[in-house]
C-alpha cells in the first residue's frame, strides 16, 4: 500500500513540476535553443537535460497505469531537479527571461517559468 501511496505523490508531484505537454517539449528539444544549454558528460553530444526531456516526453506518452517502478524513479528526479532550479532565480525581466539559459534550461526538463505567468 505504501508503494501506491508513493506513486500516487510522485505522479502528482510530477505533473505540478513538468507545466509543458509532450508535444510541446517535443518542440521545444528539436530548437537550437534547447540543444545550447546544459552540461555535457564526458564529450557526449547531447546535455544532460536535453536527454532527460526525451525521457520526460517517453513518460507523458505513457499512459498512467503502464507506468513503471524506473518511470515512478526517474519522475521523482525530474520533480527534484525542477524544484532546486526554481530556487535559483532567474532573470525577473521577462525580456531576459525568454530567452535566458535558465530558463531553456528548465524547459528541457519540462517546466517552463514563463508558462501561466
Amino acid at each position: 500500500m505504501a508503494e501506491k501511496d508513493d506513486h500516487a505523490a510522485t505522479y502528482t508531484a510530477f505533473k505540478e513540476a513538468v507545466n509543458m505537454t509532450a508535444s510541446a517539449l517535443d518542440k521545444h528539444l528539436g530548437s537550437e535553443a534547447s540543444q545550447s544549454v546544459g552540461q555535457k558528460k564526458d564529450g557526449a553530444g547531447e546535455a544532460t537535460g536535453h536527454q532527460e526531456g526525451r525521457r520526460i516526453v517517453e513518460i507523458l506518452h505513457t499512459k498512467k497505469a503502464d507506468l513503471s517502478d524506473d518511470d515512478y524513479q526517474h519522475m521523482r528526479k525530474v520533480v527534484g531537479y525542477v524544484h532546486r532550479h526554481l530556487k535559483q532565480d532567474g532573470p525577473k525581466d521577462e525580456a531576459a527571461l525568454r530567452d535566458s539559459p535558465w530558463r531553456l534550461s528548465l524547459m528541457n526538463w519540462g517546466h517552463d517559468p514563463m508558462k501561466g505567468a
